[in-house]
Order: structure tokens, then sequence, then C-alpha cells
């Protein structure tokens, strides 16, 4: 458990009630705090509590009280954000966390346990990002993919690209699967973002591979006896592990240095399942776990700009009508 005893007590309640509460991990309420902790420095130095001179890094938080929270204005926020652009070189995507760790305590304060009377940054808005198609192999390379793997693990790797192919999990939920999440009506239980829980459903090509690793996989002296894969050194698979596996047969299929990663099959089978199988935006939201609609139509667009593309490759695409034509 993450220590928070140098916050201010308002932020020990937060943190609490993100993990309490909200279920957030651990990992992400340290973020949170990160976040914070570097705004409230910030409005140290601002409002001239301590001295220019003082390091950054030096600077105490734990004696921040309600009265000194009660007084940030939108302005000071601004001012926080144009800090973190220019002297800490943020981009956009770094900026606009802070700010939601920002609004997120704030409303905290506001509604959850009414320590102020108003937000004062309500209003404060995040710095527009721009949005970028995800990066998905094909399906013909993902064929590719599948079809070398080898190797004296070859059942384990096999069914780990595959699961990664299909089902769409990310990272962690393949390194924390467990045998009794393998259920016998063809699904497994997966645990995601903020301890929640999903159901998914194998198809025949996960079945397949799950079974011919199972009957391999090591049971005398193994760390831990749960674990679906299991490392080389008989314990459960680390994520570490893990992406050395992917970038491997990326690398022996001549699709290393394109950009692919762990993280990219998994955008790889929400594609391919909406691109070829015809399936519903929200249906996929479900599938890969989304908090948000919007976070999984980002896949619709994918599919556009290939018809755009589709559109200008058309040999008649640079063809202009002359006046005499028409």
């Amino acid at each position: 458990m993450a220590d928070f005893s140098a916050y201010p007590q308002s932020a020990q309640y937060y943190f609490n009630y993100l993990i309490t509460v909200n279920g957030k991990s651990e990992l992400t309420v340290s973020g949170y705090a990160l976040d914070l902790r570097m705004f409230f420095r910030f409005l140290k130095l601002h409002r001239n509590i301590v001295s220019k001179n003082t390091d950054f890094d030096d600077i105490r938080i734990d004696d921040i009280d309600i009265d000194f929270l009660k007084k940030v204005t939108v302005n000071e926020a601004y001012a926080f954000l144009a800090y973190c652009t220019t002297v800490r070189k943020n981009n956009a995507t770094s900026r606009a966390r802070k700010v939601v760790a920002i609004k997120r305590f704030y409303r905290f304060l506001a509604l959850n346990k009414q320590f102020i009377d108003e937000n004062p940054l309500a209003d404060l808005e995040s710095p527009r990002i721009k949005k970028s198609l995800p990066k998905y192999l094909t399906l013909d390379q993902s064929l590719d993919l599948l079809s070398c793997v080898d190797g004296n693990f070859r059942e384990r790797d096999y069914c780990i690209l595959t699961l990664f192919l299909n089902c769409g999990l990310r990272l962690s939920e393949l390194v924390g699967l467990n045998l009794t999440d393998i259920r016998n009506d063809s699904t497994i239980r997966v645990l995601g973002k903020g301890n929640k829980e999903r159901i998914i459903y194998l198809n025949n090509a996960c079945t397949a591979a799950l079974n011919r690793y199972l009957r391999v996989r090591p049971a005398d002296g193994v760390a831990d006896r749960d674990a679906v894969f299991i490392s080389r050194n008989k314990r459960r698979i680390s994520k570490r592990a893990v992406q050395d596996i992917v970038d491997k047969f990326l690398k022996k299929a001549g699709l290393d240095g394109q950009g692919y990663s762990v993280h990219k099959l998994r955008h790889t089978a929400a594609t391919l399942m909406y691109q070829h199988g015809d399936v519903d935006v929200r249906l996929l939201k479900e599938i890969l776990g989304h908090e948000s609609l919007s976070t999984t139509e980002i896949y619709t667009h994918v599919v556009n700009s290939q018809l755009q593309k589709a559109l200008d490759s058309n040999p008649l695409n640079d063809l202009s009508p002359s006046d005499d034509s028409i």
C-alpha cells in the first residue's frame, strides 16, 4: 500500500475514497497523487509561501488545509498548466491527465465531503488532445505472426498470442489469469482495470490453443499453482516476459520496427472484430472492458479511414473533368 502520509489530510481522504469506493488501482491513485503533489507545490511557489530558491522537490505539502484549497482560482490552475508546459515540458496528454486529477479532487471536496461550498475549478478546461488512430496488424499479418511461433514453449507462446489477437486482453489481464478463471462453458473470467470483472467467450481458436497449452503446462515445482501462464522458472509469467515473447515473434514475422507491441495486439483484436465480425460498438465495449463508449468508438474511425483510403486508391481518383467533357 502506498504511503500518502506526506499529503494533506483532505488528499488522504480522497485517495482512500478512490481505492475503497471507486475501486481504483493503487497504480492509478499513485498517479493522481503525483499530479496533485506537483500542483500543491506549484501553488506554494506561486503564492510566495516558500522562497523562490527552494528546491521544488523539497516543498512540503502536508500543511495545506481546506482554507488554502478554497482560495485556489481557475487562473492559478491555468498558470500551473503553463508551468507544466514551459518548465516541465509536459505534452497535452500529460497536462490533460493533471486536469483530471485536480478536477476530480475538487469535485470530491465539494460534493462527496462538502469541505468547500463551491468548486472553484468546476470550469477548468482540459487541453485539446490530438486523437490518432490505433495501430494494428492486418489479418494477414496476424496469421503470419501466429504461423512463426516455435521453440520449447511454443504451446504457451501460441496460446498467449491467440488470446491477445482474439480476445483483446490487456497485458495485466493475461498475466493475472488463474486456472479458476477458465470456465467449463468456454468462457474466461477477466479482472480488468479497477478490479472490474468481465466474462469473455472463447472462440474455437482460443479454446483449442488453451487446451493444447494446458496439456503441457508445468505442474510440479510451480511457485504459483493458480497461474495459467508459467515462466521457464516455473513462476507466474511476468509482464516483461510476455512483452519479450511478443517482440521475439514480431521480429521473426518481419513486423519489428513498425511500432507494434503487446497493446497493439489488443487494438488488432478490436479492429478485426469490428471489421470482419459485424460487431456492434457497444458489444465491443463490453468485450474490451472499456468504461466509456467514446474509447471504443475509435475503432469505427479506423474503418472510416480505410474507406477513405480505398476511394483514394481508385485509379480514376486524379481524373479531372475537362471543359469539353461536361
